[in-house]
Order: C-alpha cells, then sequence, then structure tokens
C-alpha cells in the first residue's frame, strides 16, 4: 500500500505542485449564471471536476459549501470525490474537524475508510483540542493510506492571538504542534502523510517548518492576497513541500473548461516558477 506522501510526491512531479479547491459559494455560482441551489451546485462541481480533475495534482472540495444544501448537496461532496479520483486527482477535502475520542474516530471513519462514501485521499483538520485528541484520524490515514493536514499558522486576522501564544515550554502554540507533526513523520520518505495549513498570506512569523517532513498546504494565494513570490519568505528553506493552494482565482475564471484549465496553467506556471 503506498502512503498518502508518496503518492502526493508522485503526483507533484507528474502534474506539477497545485491544489485547486471546489468551492461553490453563493458569489460563485451567480458569477457561472448558475442558481444557488443543487441544480447549481451539480453542475458547478462538475465542470470543475470535468475540467480540473485529470490535470492538477490536488482537487480540495470544501465541505461546508456542499453540506449547506443538505444531504442532496452530501451526495453530490460523494459523487465529486469519487469523479475526482477516477480521473487521477488526489482529495484533500476540507473539512476542518477536531474532537476528541469516539467522535474524533467518527469522523476519521467518515472520511478516510475506504468504505466510506466520503473517502477521501486526506483531510484537514483542527488540534485545537490538543494534537493527541486528533490521533484516531492519524490511525484511520495509517491504516489506509491517507493524510491529514493539521491547521498550523492560519492567515485569518483571528489566528494569532491563539497560534502565536507562548506555552509554559517557552514554544508557541504553533511551534508545538509544529514539532509534534514532525517527530510523527520522522524518517518518512519521499514525503510524510502529515501535513501542515499554513497561510500564504502571513509572511515571516519565525517558526521553523524545516523538521515537517511532510507537505505544506499554502491558501491564501490570488484572491486572499498572496502571490507566489511571497512563498519564501513564509517558507524559507522549507519551500520543496509547498503545496500552493489556490480556489476564487481559478474558479472565477469558469464556467467555460477552456478559461478554467487556461487559469490554472497559469498559476501553476507561476508556482513553479517561485518554488524553482
Amino acid at each position: 500500500m503506498e502512503t498518502f506522501g508518496e503518492r502526493l510526491h508522485a503526483a507533484v512531479a507528474e502534474r506539477g505542485p497545485l491544489c485547486v479547491g471546489i468551492d461553490p459559494h453563493a458569489s460563485l455560482l451567480a458569477r457561472w449564471g448558475l442558481s444557488d441551489d443543487i441544480a447549481g451546485l451539480e453542475r458547478f462541481a462538475r465542470t470543475v471536476v470535468e475540467a480540473l480533475a485529470d490535470r492538477v495534482a490536488v482537487l480540495k472540495p470544501q465541505s461546508a459549501f456542499f453540506e449547506r444544501f443538505g444531504s442532496r448537496g452530501v451526495a453530490i461532496l460523494e459523487s465529486t470525490i469519487r469523479q475526482s479520483r477516477e480521473a487521477g486527482a488526489l482529495v484533500l477535502l476540507d473539512v476542518k474537524r477536531g474532537d476528541i475520542g469516539s467522535t474524533m474516530a467518527a469522523y476519521a471513519s467518515a472520511y478516510l475508510d475506504p468504505a466510506s462514501p466520503l473517502r477521501a485521499d486526506a483531510i484537514t483538520v483542527s488540534p485545537y483540542l490538543g494534537v493527541g485528541s486528533l490521533q484516531p484520524a492519524f490511525d484511520q490515514a495509517a491504516a489506509h493510506g491517507g493524510g491529514v493536514f493539521v491547521l498550523a499558522l492560519t492567515s485569518n486576522p483571528e489566528g494569532p492571538a491563539v497560534q502565536h501564544a507562548v506555552t509554559a515550554s517557552g514554544k508557541t502554540v504553533a511551534q508545538t504542534i509544529i514539532d509534534e507533526i514532525s517527530q510523527v513523520n520522522a524518517g518518512a520518505r519521499p514525503l510524510g502523510s502529515l501535513g501542515l495549513v499554513v497561510g500564504a498570506t502571513i509572511g515571516e512569523t519565525g517558526h521553523d517548518l524545516s523538521k515537517v517532513n511532510g507537505p505544506l498546504l499554502a491558501p491564501g494565494l490570488g484572491a486572499q492576497g498572496a502571490t507566489p513570490s511571497d512563498l519564501r519568505a513564509v517558507f524559507g528553506e522549507s519551500l520543496r513541500n509547498v503545496l500552493p493552494s489556490y480556489s476564487r482565482e481559478v474558479l472565477a475564471a469558469g464556467p467555460e473548461i477552456a478559461d478554467l484549465r487556461a487559469a490554472t496553467d497559469r498559476v501553476l506556471d507561476d508556482c513553479r516558477a517561485a518554488l524553482g
């Protein structure tokens, strides 16, 4: 069984270092001339998959924008995940779950167990009940070749109040998270399967990412203000493991498939140049 780290490393080598979000929020549906209902959602998701699933390394559906339509929206999410994976893209499901005990185990089973209709290649999780609370997700990922991306340094203005707070050990909360994930990934080749989410807009923060040995998802590029040239300031010597993530910058080019592909090619070229 290949690990997620192995599959991601191969996908990036073949298709380039790019993750594209699938975020069907109301303003994008309207921009595409689609109705803000289940029909518009289905058309939007199907078009993005058709345009990009056979071209980019990773697609990242944002679960909330599907969940808001209830069970029919979740059914479309299931289909989006399945079709994306069948076309060769890795699917990072953006769910940001974080809980304890049997509840966290249930979340892990829902998204990482091959028997689940929502099974993705990887998920995002929140560590703010303690990194140890995420162990059920780490275990499911290890058992089934999945990946887990842990929030570490986010770009929202409220984030630093928690993430930069200094613990009794003298480290920030974020550095403690970074170090714990680094320990789990130690020795993995070519890449660990536990990643971190580090916003591309945060600039130089003084945190050390050099030992993570796992993928570093960098949202915030494009519409949120960051450019590929900002990545070096954020990630420094860890640039080789960065997975740049775009959503609106690409999705706003729709609904024509050719335009979505052209926008993707443009930002991928920019990312390749910045990452060397």
